[in-house]
């Protein structure tokens, strides 16, 4: 069931990002775009993690729950909405604690990377750019092996502090952007 949720809800954002790649890649890439949208869903974070209720855990999630989150994550393909931290943000507004909302998230980037990666692949098999399959392919385990042991140590710090220092760290991060950008 989490499975067949977790496709049904990649669908959303894969299909959104095959369309609008382009369009995100030349008229989106704005510092104050950036700055903007780290701030604006910096407090969208902190207001669904204070304001909803905090009692569903991963195994009552649902197709249409499902959905929800994977139509928030399309919102991930603006520059400076972080994928996991939308989608953690919505999974809040629909009443599930932070450690599934987090495990969701988590779960949910294996199928809109992978099909990143394969695009990308597919990208620089049709530029005719010599690969070198096996440092590609080391780069890939290094970078799973590292996305592991980041997920987990974010999920033990959850668990530890909660999301408020991460609606800090993006109130902060977005100020400074403003900044640079002036």
């Amino acid at each position: 069931k989490l499975g067949i949720t977790l496709v049904l809800a990649s669908i959303p954002a894969i299909a959104a990002g095959g369309l609008l790649h382009g369009f995100v890649e030349s008229a989106l890439r704005d510092t104050l775009v950036i700055a903007t949208t780290t701030i604006l869903f910096g407090f969208l974070l902190w207001w669904a993690d204070a304001r909803f209720s905090r009692s569903k855990v991963l195994g009552e999630m649902n197709l249409k729950s499902g959905l929800l989150i994977g139509l928030a994550q399309m919102l991930a393909l603006i520059p400076g909405t972080s994928r996991s931290g939308i989608t953690i943000t919505m999974g809040r507004m629909l009443g599930f604690n932070a450690d599934s909302a987090a495990r969701f998230s988590f779960l949910l980037s294996i199928p809109i990377i992978s099909a990143a990666g394969a695009y990308g692949v597919l990208r620089m098999i049709m530029n005719d750019s010599p690969i070198d399959w096996f440092q590609f392919g080391l780069a890939i385990l290094f970078s799973a092996l590292a996305g592991w042991l980041c997920i987990a140590a974010f999920l033990a710090l959850l668990k530890r502090v909660g999301l408020v220092p991460f609606v800090i760290y993006r109130l902060a991060l977005g100020v400074a952007l403003v900044w640079i950008a002036f």
